[in-house]
């Protein structure tokens, strides 16, 4: 089973963050995974992209063109990206800053507001985590368990209450699409 998941994003939303840590908790559970970074020729406040591929069976190539999932953090990565969202796909996006209208019918479109929690939990720094429990959530890419792994190496060195917050983001994120 391949799973092609697209992040888009503005430079210091955490997407390559998401990425990163989404195939490494695959790695880590038994998969095989490639990480596809992209970046816009700006720095901080560019767009970002990057595509991550996770199946059982060993990936030929990193690139996927399109895929299954797109997420979405702002309006300047959706407009642009949209069209690599296959049909009959999943769009994942922070309905706190994706203000325009989606307009695919072909699609699952599925906002919440990941900016909006990440400041009720303690800083717009963990909406990027929030937007991965809900993709968790959803699809069942990794267990929460993996990617708490994850985010538990990356955050090894940081305060208590650092990842204490993370852990509060990704559960967050998983309740705000089970409702």
């Amino acid at each position: 089973m391949k799973n092609a998941i697209i992040f888009t994003g503005s430079g210091g939303q955490g997407v390559m963050s998401m990425g990163i840590m989404l195939a490494q908790s695959a790695v880590e559970s038994g998969r095989h995974a490639a990480y596809m970074p992209s970046y816009g020729p700006e720095q901080r406040g560019g767009s970002a992209k990057c595509t991550v591929i996770i199946d059982k069976d060993e990936i030929v190539s990193p690139m996927a063109g399109t895929g299954g999932v797109l997420v979405a953090m702002n309006n300047m990565a959706y407009n642009k990206f949209i069209d690599e969202l296959e049909p009959g796909g999943i769009l994942l996006y922070d309905s706190t800053l994706v203000t325009v209208p989606i307009e695919r019918g072909d699609i699952t479109a599925i906002g919440i507001p990941a900016d909006a929690l990440a400041l009720e939990v303690g800083s717009p720094k963990v909406a990027n985590v929030i937007v991965i429990g809900a993709l968790i959530a959803l699809t069942g890419i990794v267990s929460p368990e993996e990617f708490q792994h994850s985010l538990d190496v990356k955050f090894a060195k940081k305060s208590d209450a650092v990842r204490a917050m993370n852990a509060e983001a990704l559960k967050r994120g998983m309740a705000a699409v089970q409702k």
